[in-house]
């Protein structure tokens, strides 16, 4: 989930609804949480919406394949460089993760790229008192020159380095779910499958994951190796993985992990027409957040806005829990880098919508004309 950056602008006008306002109205009463860490000091408990019953995830389990996670993970992305946010450091970011950890969040997702390496670093730092009680999700499959990015390379070979690196970093013998991030296409991703296979037999890492592939890749992995995972792009305004991508996940038993969820902040009322990016923004390149397309984009954010109040929830929770509304394998991995932010996250895992609400929902979202998103036909090929 996207955050407060430096490089936006707001005119005058504030959003309706806000996740601030709605935070500020929660009226919550009680203590909040303050535990320590095998030996790691106390986690400082947010102001807001502390020691409020639905800011923990309790007993709530989701089942990614065979492998049982919290029903919303972390997405820790944001917590470094060359994301949405300015660089945070891992003295602000550890008690973000081990204060989710408290929460009862048990599924943490990082990547080499992020940072690049970084992120995995601050992930490792942070898990590293509760390692066998976390399910550790991490992707491999660029290749890096001076430190940055160069292309994709999804060898064998550079997968066993990559893993070797992100150990490391991570602090631990294993990966619980590791990823190829990219499709390679200069490597089948059999060839891929079958080398994520090996290091599972030697236990760097226990289970195979798939980002952003069409569903004939999906099949071609899971036929070479079972496939636990599929993480790709999916929110109430980006659905082209409706398109056989979830189908498939059900069909072969396989768990889809959204990112996303809050459509980098749109649909947790960050932004309203008057937001403007400046050009070092990455903001600046999504195709969703040009001018014209906010501007357009408002009329379903004004939507979710109704549909929330109208719950008692705010706009992130809404757009949270109707993704685990969609289907019980799904996941979201929504990221932050403020407590009281992942508690409101936390607290869209205790609503379920009824089928006539879904369906009451689509019929109304779907009238509505987004600017800004994937065709419907990109989910058929690999990103």
């Amino acid at each position: 989930m996207a955050n407060d950056s430096d490089t936006i602008k707001t005119g005058n006008s504030e959003p309706q609804s806000g996740r601030r306002q709605f935070i500020r109205n929660m009226a919550i009463a009680g203590t909040g949480i303050a535990a320590s860490l095998a030996g790691t000091s106390a986690v400082a408990a947010s102001d807001s919406a502390q020691g409020c019953s639905t800011a923990v995830v309790g007993n709530n389990t989701r089942k990614l394949g065979a492998l049982t996670v919290s029903p919303i993970g972390l997405g820790c992305m944001s917590m470094s460089s060359g994301s949405y946010n300015p660089p945070r450091s891992a003295k602000d970011m550890v008690p973000v993760i081990r204060g989710a950890v408290e929460r009862g969040v048990t599924f943490f997702d990082t990547a080499e790229v992020y940072g690049p390496f970084t992120n995995e670093a601050i992930v490792g730092e942070a898990l590293q008192p509760v390692r066998n009680d976390v399910v550790l999700a991490s992707k491999f499959g660029f290749k890096f020159e001076n430190g940055q990015r160069a292309g994709r390379d999804s060898r064998p070979e550079a997968i066993r380095t990559a893993v070797e690196g992100m150990l490391k970093r991570l602090r631990t013998d294993r990966i619980d779910l590791l990823y190829l991030h990219r499709v390679d296409p200069n490597v089948p991703v059999e060839e891929v499958a079958g080398a994520v296979g090996e290091l599972i037999k030697e236990g760097k890492a226990r289970y195979f994951g798939l980002s952003e592939v069409s569903p004939t890749t999906l099949r071609k992995a899971h036929a070479e190796y079972p496939v636990t995972a599929v993480q790709s792009e999916y929110s109430i305004m980006e659905r082209s993985v409706e398109n056989q991508v979830l189908a498939t996940c059900e069909e072969l038993g396989v768990g889809f992990v959204p990112w996303g969820s809050v459509c980098r902040g749109f649909l947790a009322d960050k932004f309203n027409e008057y937001s403007r990016f400046s050009e070092p923004s990455r903001f600046a390149s999504v195709p969703y957040f040009t001018p014209e397309a906010i501007e357009n984009n408002m009329a379903i954010l004004n939507l979710v806005r109704e549909w929330g109040a109208e719950r008692g929830m705010s706009p992130a929770q809404f757009a949270i829990a109707w993704l685990l509304s969609v289907k019980p394998f799904i996941v979201p991995i929504p990221g932050t880098t403020k407590l009281h932010h992942l508690e409101e996250d936390i607290g869209a895992i205790h609503t379920r919508f009824s089928d006539s609400e879904m369906a009451m929902f689509r019929k109304q979202f779907e009238q509505l004309d987004l600017v800004g998103f994937r065709a419907k036909d990109a989910a058929l090929t690999d990103k």
